[in-house]
């Protein structure tokens, strides 16, 4: 069977490619992914996947940073404007474009999930004719947003990975011998850490045995599949909003309540916390608006910015200091403030025997080298909820790096995937969700013996 998922993934792959670059031609931000979703939902529905779609994926009251509902309704019209499925988009009206899928096998087994990530980022997609997207004609057509991180090749490994284990079911009666649930889980909002956790509310990994999440790039080189990566950070977002009083800044200076100055206060001294002796810490203000007019003491101003740490205790006390400095400057030029969370991560360790499961699965894929060391991540990913929670039902989670070389870095304008990877990753996963699924992976150590 093995040779027969090889050559159905090879098929799949070339569809992978069209349907990567129809979702990056669409980019779309977290909480508006409506026509990446309502699209996924219809490939998923015509594979034959049972579906839970919208509300009954996310949990309503779980969702951090959602935009405000003019900008949902606006990014719903434009989904429904570029052709978005009419059966499935209505489902994911209101912030909740969440798509999990379930095939279920011939044979009971395990419950094996893979998940992988739909939103896009607001960055200005290059033009150059060096940039693929653009001399190939599937750059954003969403000005300020695009895909630059590698979701859209993430969505279309997903998409492709359900074709194959589509086709193994699609065999003649009695001859599948495709065993086990695969539940497929489509995830909005990774960016900023949104998304995640209202689908763990809503119950998207319960009862998953085998958990796997996969990341493009990761300055990983084309070619090779590391089945662990590790060194999450754990990171808090906050939308911060400083309150005072405008005044004429010649005539009554003094009226004044300068909202401005407390959020340059408040931005130097973020930069200012001591670091912590047990990790490394991170803190970025990404954003600052303030202020009316030249001629006007600025009577508000408004902050995004983010801490991280390398674990919990270092990211709770990145999140303590960040407050007493917000505070602090507030008091100091006697302003409100409000701190509203909009988004979070965890760390998580990945299960090594549920790794090397996976490297001996990729280690059958032409073309594709295993890394025999774990993969450091450097950043943050919200993935890492879902890896908790199968861990704490009993089950196993990895997280997989799958290399590609890049033209440019993560987050950029002329970030760009090798579409030629897409096939040893969807390649990787297949096999290892169809010999997880079959039973193969029984005699890997219960949880808390493979970290």
């Amino acid at each position: 069977m093995e040779q027969e998922i090889l050559t159905l993934a090879r098929g799949a792959a070339e569809r992978a490619v069209q349907f990567r670059r129809e979702i990056h031609r669409h980019p779309e931000l977290a909480y508006t992914e409506f026509r990446t979703a309502a699209l996924v939902a219809r490939r998923l529905h015509d594979l034959g996947f049972e579906l839970k779609l919208g509300p009954a994926a996310m949990k309503a009251e779980a969702r951090l940073g959602l935009p405000a509902e003019s900008e949902l309704e606006a990014a719903y019209r434009r989904a429904e404007a570029e052709g978005a499925d009419p059966e499935f988009l209505p489902a994911f009206r209101g912030g909740f474009p969440a798509v999990v899928a379930e095939l279920r096998g011939e044979h009971p087994g395990p419950v094996v999930a893979l998940r992988v990530d739909m939103d896009a980022l607001p960055i200005i997609e290059a033009e150059s004719p060096e940039h693929l997207p653009a001399r190939a004609g599937f750059a954003s057509a969403h000005p300020g947003i695009m895909h630059a991180c590698g979701h859209d090749g993430h969505t279309a490994i997903g998409l492709a990975v359900a074709e194959v284990l589509a086709g193994l079911k699609a065999r003649p009666a009695g001859a599948s011998g495709v065993a086990g649930t695969y539940r497929l889980i489509f995830q909005p909002g990774e960016e900023g850490g949104k998304g995640a956790v209202p689908m763990v509310e809503a119950g998207a990994v319960d009862g998953v045995q085998y958990f796997l999440a996969c990341h493009l790039g990761l300055e990983a080189p084309s070619g090779t599949i590391y089945p662990m990566v590790g060194d999450f950070l754990a990171s808090t977002k906050l939308d911060v909003t400083l309150r005072g009083a405008s005044a004429h800044a010649a005539g009554r200076p003094e009226d004044g309540r300068n909202a401005l100055l407390g959020a340059a206060q408040a931005a130097q001294g973020l930069y200012a916390i001591s670091r912590h002796s047990e990790g490394a810490s991170r803190v970025n203000v990404g954003v600052l608006r303030a202020g009316s007019g030249r001629n006007v003491i600025p009577d508000h101003a408004f902050l995004q910015l983010e801490v991280r740490g390398s674990n919990d205790a270092v990211e709770a006390y990145m999140l303590r200091r960040t407050r007493a400095v917000l505070e602090g400057a507030a008091l100091a030029h006697e302003l409100d403030l409000e701190i509203a969370y909009a988004g979070r991560t965890a760390t998580a360790v990945a299960d090594a025997a549920l790794g090397a499961f996976v490297g001996a699965a990729a280690a059958g894929v032409p073309g594709v080298r295993v890394a025999a060391e774990a993969l450091s991540c450097g950043g943050s990913e919200d993935a890492t909820f879902m890896m908790r929670r199968v861990q704490e039902q009993g089950g196993l989670a990895t997280y997989i790096g799958i290399g590609s070389d890049l033209p440019s870095g993560h987050h950029t304008p002329q970030f760009d995937i090798q579409e030629s990877d897409l096939f040893g990753g969807i390649a990787t996963l297949a096999l290892a969700m169809t010999r997880l699924g079959a039973g193969a992976g029984e005699p890997l150590s219960p949880l808390g013996t493979n970290r």
